[in-house]
C-alpha cells in the first residue's frame, strides 16, 4: 500500500446543498488521495450521503466544486459521467444483488453494461471466477442469492465491485447489519483490497472499531462541514465535545 499524497483521486471543495429549509451541506471540502482509506463519519442526516450523491453526479450542489481523477463533476457531460463511473465502484449498504441471477450472472451484469471498457472480452468466466476468489467464494458461483448469508452476499457485492477494476470505491456503511466476525471478516478485505489494487476507498460508517482499523485518515462531519480530520489515535484522543461524541463507547 502506498498513499500518494502528490495525487488527488476527488476534490471537493466548498459544498453547499439544502432542501427547502434543511442545509445539509455548509461549505464541505475533502480530499481523498491516491492509495488512501479515508473514512468519514458523521450522525444520521448530517450529509454523508448526500455528500456521495453529489460526488457521483446523483444530486447537483448548490454551489462548490467537485473534481473525481481531474475531472469537474458538476459541468459534466452524460457520456463522459457514466464512463467516470467505470472507475468508481459502489459498495451499498444493502449489498444490491440481483435476487433472480445466480452469483455468476450478478458479476457479469457490469461487464455487459460497460462494454467499452472490456471490449473484446467474449469469454467472462476468468473475471467472474477472479473477482470471486478475491473475496474467497469462488464455491458460490452459481448459488442464488438467498442461500448465502449475510456476510456472504457482503462480499459478493464486493467481488462485483471488483470485477470492473475501480481506481476509487466508495463503502456506505459496509459492516452495517454484519455480525462482529463478518464485521471483521469484511474489515480484513477491504484492507486486501486497498494492498492488492492500490484502491483509493472513501468509507461512510458508523463503526468506530471499523474506523480504528481500516482509516489511513478520518473527517468527522458535524453541520454540514469537515468539522476535523486526522488520524484515529488524533481525533479519537481529543478533548473537544463534539468530535468525543463520536467515540464514546
Amino acid at each position: 500500500m502506498s498513499i500518494n499524497h502528490q495525487h488527488k483521486v476527488i476534490h471537493i471543495e466548498n459544498l453547499y446543498k439544502k432542501f427547502g429549509d434543511n442545509h445539509v451541506l455548509n461549505g464541505f471540502n475533502m480530499d481523498l488521495y491516491e492509495g488512501e482509506n479515508l473514512v468519514i463519519m458523521g450522525k444520521s442526516g448530517s450529509g454523508k450521503s448526500v455528500m456521495i450523491k453529489c460526488l457521483v453526479g446523483l444530486e447537483t450542489p448548490d454551489s462548490g466544486s467537485i473534481e473525481v481523477m481531474g475531472r469537474n463533476m458538476i459541468h459534466i457531460g452524460r457520456e463522459e459521467l457514466n464512463q467516470i463511473r467505470t472507475d468508481i465502484g459502489f459498495l451499498f449498504q444493502g449489498s444490491a444483488l440481483y435476487d433472480s441471477m445466480s452469483v455468476r450472472e450478478n458479476l457479469e451484469f457490469p461487464l455487459r453494461r460497460h462494454l467499452k471498457k472490456f471490449e473484446g472480452i467474449t469469454d467472462t468466466t476468468p473475471l467472474v471466477e477472479e473477482a470471486l476468489t478475491n473475496v474467497g467464494l469462488l464455491h458460490t458461483i452459481d448459488l442464488m442469492p438467498e442461500e448465502l448469508s449475510g456476510g456472504m452476499k457482503r462480499r459478493v457485492a464486493l467481488a462485483r465491485t471488483l470485477i470492473l477494476r475501480p481506481k476509487i470505491i466508495l463503502y456506505d456503511e459496509p459492516t452495517t447489519g454484519l455480525d462482529p466476525i463478518t464485521s471483521k471478516e469484511i474489515i480484513d478485505l477491504m484492507k486486501s483490497i486497498q494492498n492488492t489494487y492500490n484502491t483509493s476507498s472513501l468509507i461512510i460508517t458508523h463503526d468506530v472499531d471499523c474506523a480504528r482499523v481500516i482509516a489511513n485518515r478520518m473527517i468527522l462531519l458535524v453541520d454540514g462541514i469537515n468539522y476535523a480530520q486526522g488520524s484515529f489515535q488524533e481525533l479519537s484522543s481529543s478533548n473537544d465535545p463534539k468530535i468525543k461524541a463520536f467515540f464514546k463507547t
